[in-house]
């Protein structure tokens, strides 16, 4: 149980010192994650709507 907690604060200091080091680099993998989010999306209620017409 230890380790857990041990690598979860090393991975969110490593996030923090991402964000702070390269914050263009870290807005464009957020904008990333977020437009893979939204294509599926937009493709699965693509998928439904003719689904169900």
């Amino acid at each position: 149980m230890q380790v857990k907690k041990v690598l979860t604060y090393a991975a969110i200091a490593f996030v923090v010192f991402y964000l702070y080091n390269q914050p263009r680099a870290a807005a464009g993998a957020v904008n990333g994650v977020f437009d893979t989010i939204n294509t599926g999306a937009t493709r699965l209620a693509t998928f439904f709507t003719t689904v169900l017409q």
